[in-house]
């Protein structure tokens, strides 16, 4: 058996090397080297310089901006991005929601977020974990009834808390899992939600941590109005979505 590379995987990590070398922010090298905190913008930044290069998103379908690499450039991409200690493109939207986008959602969602996603003009949170329903995530209490509103259009109005929020401080937008059926078993039940964080009644209030670091939020939604065309998937399946995002989450494997 022969493990060595391959001349074109070689000559791939060449080009992956030269381009980090090249392109990888001097202010933001400068940053991680005094240990400052970065920001939104310092994150951004290098996510943009990737979606311009065309490799924010690999393992993508190549139709939405995938690379169509093969498993050993995916490891090599990844080993050399840890030789040049680069930040990584935060998982929120590429690794994580994004996957649930382009296998469960419609045509008409693929379209609106998944080109901001892969661009990093949208900056993603997590509404999973609520205070009573982390591990049991299943057991989550919040909200989401179905109206009509004066336009004649469909919404959900949503209330209740998330909590853990990672970086929702910064967030343009959220997914969401609520409650539609309170009378189906708890897996049942359970719809995922896209939802603008600018709407109101969503209040981020932070949660200090023991080293007096803002990493992670409070979320509050009271009466918050969310079109159902931001529903991705079926109503009470939501579940699926989440099992499908977690798996993507947990392996890397997005």
């Amino acid at each position: 058996m022969n493990l060595d590379f391959s001349p074109e995987d070689n000559a791939f990590r060449e080009e992956a090397r030269a381009f980090l070398a090249q392109s990888y922010p001097k202010e933001l090298r400068e940053k991680q080297a005094r240990g400052e905190t970065l920001g939104k913008e310092d994150y951004l930044s290098w996510h943009r310089i990737l979606a311009k290069k065309g490799w924010a998103a690999p393992s993508w379908p190549k139709e939405w901006g995938g690379t169509d690499w093969t498993p050993t450039q995916k490891y090599i991409w990844s080993e050399e991005q840890a030789r040049a200690d680069t930040l990584g493109i935060l998982p929120f939207g590429v690794a994580m929601l994004a996957p649930v986008i382009y296998t469960f959602g419609t045509e008409e969602q693929k379209a609106k977020f998944l080109p901001d996603i892969r661009d990093g003009k949208i900056w993603w949170c997590q509404g999973y974990s609520e205070p009573g329903a982390g591990s049991d995530l299943a057991s989550l209490k919040t909200r989401a009834e179905r109206v009509t509103g004066d336009d004649g259009k469909e919404y959900y109005i949503v209330n209740g808390q998330k909590t853990w929020t990672t970086l929702g401080q910064h967030a343009d937008w959220g997914f969401f899992l609520v409650r539609t059926d309170p009378d189906s078993k708890p897996q049942a039940g359970i719809s995922f939600l896209l939802i603008d964080m600018k709407t109101p009644g969503i209040t981020v209030r932070p949660i200090i941590t023991l080293e007096g670091g803002h990493e992670v939020n409070d979320v509050f939604l009271d009466n918050v109005k969310v079109p159902v065309e931001n529903r991705v998937f079926h109503e009470n399946q939501g579940w699926t979505c989440a099992k499908a995002l977690l798996a993507h989450e947990r392996s890397g494997i997005a």
